[in-house]
């Protein structure tokens, strides 16, 4: 009996979650399981995560208790949320509007998140040319080729989960007039100048979509073979989103049954309850009772709609949808509760399109994300920014804004410009909630620092110490670190890339990582559309996606800021890795064309001794040594992944800037980078991490400095610090007046050498408890070392006790068995 009930009460025992299980899908299977699959939820919300400002795109979150969802994951969508603590990790479904790179640029860095984060699967839900998208970032190098990439098309039955019903919405757009083509919604790929055909919005293979080529047929009958062939490639295709929240039942009123006699609080409650909430009339004692007197009214379940319309050729297919009229002939199941527009201020001025949105009565809420937004996204960039800036104002300058210069449209109906972290309530009850919605206070952001303690002393002492350091000796060159952490895009340090302006006109980035054109917009505001036009070369020193995922957006932007200064376009020299190819080219192909902005340099092919140049390369090299005023432009292979470079630029007047990319310890680096005039070398790790720094092939604060110091470099910059190191890396004894740690958003020039060292003292105070923090952590890591290195030691002379007896006996009876040897072999 007894073995029994043990058996019994095992079998009853919940099992446990497997570690390599999230909690939140441990969750939602034993829901599922538990048959409360679809249970309504009783909290959704909308939140903006991107507003649409040019520097970040346009993002939505949705929220329920049971799933969470992003709309479009442009670059720096990771980081925002990461930011605004928007679990990444709980992300059950992404939907994509259309497969630009203003919506997509975010979903490789995001997908390697999610992996890192224990998730196996992700189910996305876009336009036909998504497949393709997904196939080509599996060039990439890593998880992305491993991770399930589940792609649902509208052509499919609509999603569904616990909180929800999404239906797909395809519109077909006519292509834009070349003369509109700026500005578009947020994102949108432009074109202008020499430059090649920029894609306006993402289609489906022919096969997919046979009565969108007819329609375009009818339209423009003369068209050649070669523009029949570009439209069957790329028709224009935007996928809208109307979502249905599952109805809720109403809320059984247990007070007011108490009162009319029922068996409140006992078991016989329970099927009185469930009958009266399906609406069901029941007979207790004799009394018919009836839904509506013992329960709350309840929600039917609210309707909201996900929009792009990327230009006006698309403002006919949205007018004239049979969806969408169908939720504005005033049927109360049908009522849309918010519409989110992801449209330029052109499309909101359309009398078309004005129409269409009061046609959806006055109870719908309109919520519009576009570049005329001036939201700040990251605030904590801006707040370090700021406090920087007390230290030194020209190399800590403060950030800028850029705001879009359309003219902002007069709507017929109330909307809402979106703000970053803005809500929209469905439940618990439909309202608009401002409260978490971003602020950046520059006057708070100083008060706080100047209360840190000894900082304005440390300050003051600083300055007085710059005076007697000679002034600025040359503009050029000048250095500006756009992202110094690594692997992950973080609030504080983007990822890696380094802007080196050689000239006023003449500019060279180094990496070129996810979110690099936001951080240029934040640096530079309404010059970014120049200092675009000014970036003639991009080397990329590795195919980690943190090194070069945002190149194609740079590429975009900077063909729309030659139409936009009415300047030739030219197509820009990219030095990097051939591997990088086959990526580019699956990305062309099928996605948006890119190739004709790029004129390809083999990293390969600049190393020292190298004979294996194309004719093609060797033109674009003379041609990249001449624009710049180079005397050479060398690479050389490091130690970290397969096919990584480091390069050196040495310039006509002398100066040498040499470029470590991702790297340990290494003698070609030493060897190219003699007598640098600076050297920018990674320092992803602190010193005592050295065994971590071999496992990822990566170099220590001190390992940076003595590489720096080997070659003779006049001045050492670290950079690519883990984002264990947020706001400051921790120092290293061998830090001295040659050395000094990049920032985000820092600008050094050549005279700076001097001042930078001197910058220490009111940075320790500045970041003096992070450093405590770092340094605790610190100490708890090697008191682990140690303990682990004593019980190691203690196993081995346990063991070798053990083995001494042993041995011992085993010498004995070798004695003994020594002259039986003897004697056979005598025999």
């Amino acid at each position: 009996m007894a073995d029994t009930g043990g058996a019994a009460s095992s079998a009853a025992r919940p099992a446990r979650r497997p570690r390599d299980v999230p909690r939140h899908v441990w969750a939602r299977e034993r829901r599922r399981s538990a048959g409360t699959g679809l249970a309504a939820p009783n909290t959704v919300y909308v939140q903006v995560v991107a507003a649409g400002s040019r520097d970040a795109g346009a993002a939505v979150y949705v929220f329920s208790e049971f799933n969470r969802y992003l709309f479009n994951c442009g670059e720096g969508t990771q980081r925002a949320m990461q930011e605004h603590k928007l679990k990444i990790s709980h992300l059950d479904s992404i939907f994509l509007s259309r497969v630009a790179w203003a919506n997509v640029g975010g979903l490789p860095g995001m997908i390697l998140t999610l992996k890192a984060m224990g998730l196996q699967r992700c189910v996305f839900l876009g336009p036909p040319k998504l497949q393709n998208y997904l196939k080509a970032i599996r060039q990439f190098p890593g998880p992305l080729k491993r991770m399930d990439l589940a792609v649902q098309l509208h052509t499919e039955p609509e999603y569904k989960d616990e909180t929800m019903t999404v239906h797909q919405i395809p519109l077909a757009g006519k292509p834009q007039a070349a003369e509109s083509i700026l500005p578009q919604s947020p994102g949108a790929s432009t074109q202008g100048g020499n430059s090649p055909r920029g894609d306006a919005g993402p289609g489906s293979p022919r096969a997919a979509q046979p009565s969108l080529e007819e329609g375009k047929a009818k339209e423009s009958p003369k068209k050649t073979g070669a523009e029949w062939k570009c439209l069957s490639r790329h028709p224009d295709l935007v996928m809208a989103f109307l979502c249905k929240i599952h109805p809720r039942k109403g809320k059984f009123l247990a007070t007011k049954a108490q009162e009319m006699g029922l068996p409140v609080g006992t078991p016989a409650i329970f099927p009185i309850i469930t009958a009266l909430k399906n609406g069901e009339s029941i007979t207790f004692e004799g009394r018919e009772l009836f839904p509506e007197e013992l329960c709350a009214p309840g929600d039917p379940g609210p309707v909201f709609i996900v929009l792009e319309c990327p230009h006006e050729g698309f403002v006919d297919a949205v007018c004239d949808n049979e969806t969408f009229r169908r939720y504005q002939e005033g049927h109360p199941e049908h009522q849309v509760a918010l519409i989110v527009h992801m449209t330029p201020e052109a499309v909101l001025r359309d009398s078309r399109y004005q129409q269409w949105l009061q046609r959806f009565g006055p109870g719908t809420q309109h919520l519009v994300l576009n570049e005329n937004s001036s939201a700040v996204h990251n605030p904590r960039s801006y707040k370090i920014q700021t406090q920087l800036n007390l230290i030194h104002p020209e190399i800590f300058p403060l950030l800028s804004t850029y705001r879009g210069k359309e003219e902002e449209a007069v709507c017929s109906v109330p909307i809402v410009r979106g703000e970053c972290l803005l809500k929209y309530h469905f439940r618990p009850q439909q309202e608009w909630q401002r409260d978490a919605v971003t602020v950046c206070d520059r006057d708070a952001f100083v008060s706080e620092a100047l209360d840190l303690p000894g900082f304005q002393s440390r300050v003051k002492e600083c300055k007085e110490s710059l005076a007697a350091v000679p002034g600025n000796v040359g503009a050029y060159p000048e250095i500006v670190f756009l992202g110094t952490g690594s692997a992950i895009p973080m609030k504080i340090r983007n990822v890696s890339s380094t802007l080196v302006n050689t000239s006023s006109t003449h500019s060279l980035l180094l990496d070129c990582g996810e979110g690099t054109f936001g951080q240029l917009c934040r640096h530079y505001g309404e010059q970014i559309d120049q200092v675009l036009c000014n970036i003639a070369a991009v080397f990329v020193s590795h195919m980690h996606t943190d090194h070069h995922s945002g190149l194609l957006h740079i590429l975009m932007e900077r063909r729309r800021a030659f139409a936009a200064l009415g300047q030739t376009f030219s197509p820009l020299f990219l030095i990097a890795p051939e591997q990088i190819m086959p990526w580019l080219n699956e990305y062309h192909s099928h996605c948006e064309e890119i190739l004709r902005d790029i004129e390809m340099i083999p990293s390969q092919s600049l190393v020292k001794g190298c004979e294996n140049i194309r004719p093609k390369a060797k033109g674009f090299v003379s041609s990249l040594l001449e624009s710049y005023e180079l005397d050479e432009f060398q690479t050389c292979e490091v130690q970290h992944c397969k096919n990584a470079f480091a390069c050196a630029v040495v310039h006509k007047s002398g100066w040498k800037v040499v470029y470590s990319g991702d790297t340990m310890p290494c003698m070609a680096l030493v060897r190219m980078g003699k007598n640098a005039t600076l050297l920018i070398h990674e320092a992803t790790l602190e010193d005592g991490m050295e065994k971590e720094a071999i496992e990822k092939t990566h170099s220590t604060t001190s390992q940076a400095i003595q590489t720096g110091m080997k070659m003779g470099a006049e001045f050492i910059m670290l950079n690519h610090f883990s984002q264990r190191y947020a706001k400051i890396p921790l120092f290293s004894e061998d830090f001295s007046e040659k050395v000094g740690i990049a920032f985000d958003h820092m600008r050094v020039r050549f005279s700076d050498f001097q001042t930078i060292p001197k910058l220490i003292p009111p940075l320790k105070a500045l970041f003096a408890d992070d450093i405590v923090e770092m340094e605790e952590r610190k100490e708890r890591r090697e008191l682990r070392l140690l303990k682990e290195t004593a019980l190691i030691l203690e196993k081995l002379s346990a063991g070798e006790n053990k083995e001494a007896p042993c041995q011992k006996r085993k010498q004995v009876k070798n004695h003994e068995e020594l002259p039986n040897k003897k004697l056979k072999s005598v025999n």
